[in-house]
């Protein structure tokens, strides 16, 4: 016997927060780190270096909800031109709306006279809807939320900066490198296997690709504070 699934098994509606969350975390800690890798690897003081951490998480979770608020608007103003598109199209010729919306269910597989009658039935109820989701693949889960996604992106980026920023507080500075690295990449690790997880896709392949990013951000900065560092 068949049975309907419990939407809240699906994961497809955690979309929109879910990837500003991950990338402004895995932008906080990357980002973080690496500029605090550098400075350090540059023989700086423990206060620049702190000064420069703060200063980081600061400019980039601003830059974060900035930059997640004008891209996801962009995103809403299209998908609200084409709204209103429909809704015109709709009252200049709902006809040829109805064999448009009934064309698209028989190239899924319905019969002629099947795909009319649920197209007819589906516009009765709401015509501008019924094509915006099945001709334009916008939904209620999938609508851009620009606020939401700002928010979401600042405040992960500011707690993933957290981490690097305590950790130069507490650790030694003969080791403040090492430590910042070696926390920061357990984190992203965890970071990484926790966003798959919550999508539905392997936790180890998650881990990763994040590890292995976050670890080759961190590398080029050390480097380049390195050698900035014996110039200077």
């Amino acid at each position: 016997m068949s049975r309907l699934l419990d939407p809240a098994q699906h994961r497809s509606h955690r979309i929109g927060w879910l990837r500003a969350a991950v990338l402004g975390a895995n932008d906080g800690i990357v980002s973080t780190a690496s500029l605090v890798i550098g400075v350090a690897a540059a023989s700086a003081p423990r206060g620049d270096v702190l000064l420069a951490g703060v200063a980081g998480m600061a400019a980039g979770a601003l830059s974060m909800a900035a930059g997640e608020y004008v891209s996801v608007s962009s995103q809403a103003d299209t998908e609200r031109a084409d709204v209103e598109l429909e809704r015109r199209q709709h009252l200049e010729d709902s006809e040829g709306e109805v064999q448009e919306l009934a064309a698209i269910y028989v190239h899924r597989g319905l019969e002629t006279t099947l795909a009319r009658v649920v197209a007819q039935q589906l516009m009765a109820h709401d015509p501008v809807a019924a094509h915006t989701r099945d001709e334009l693949g916008i939904s209620e889960s999938f609508t851009a939320r620009p606020l939401q996604a700002a928010l979401a992106s600042a405040g992960a980026f500011a707690v993933g900066a957290t981490l690097p920023i305590v950790t130069i507080a507490l650790v030694p500075g003969n080791r403040l490198w090492a430590s910042v690295a070696l926390t920061s990449l357990v984190s992203l690790i965890v970071l990484g296997a926790a966003a798959a997880y919550a999508g539905g896709a392997s936790a180890r392949v998650g881990a990763l690709r994040v590890a292995f990013w976050g670890a080759l951000a961190m590398a080029v900065t050390a480097g380049v504070g390195w050698v900035f560092g014996a110039v200077a």
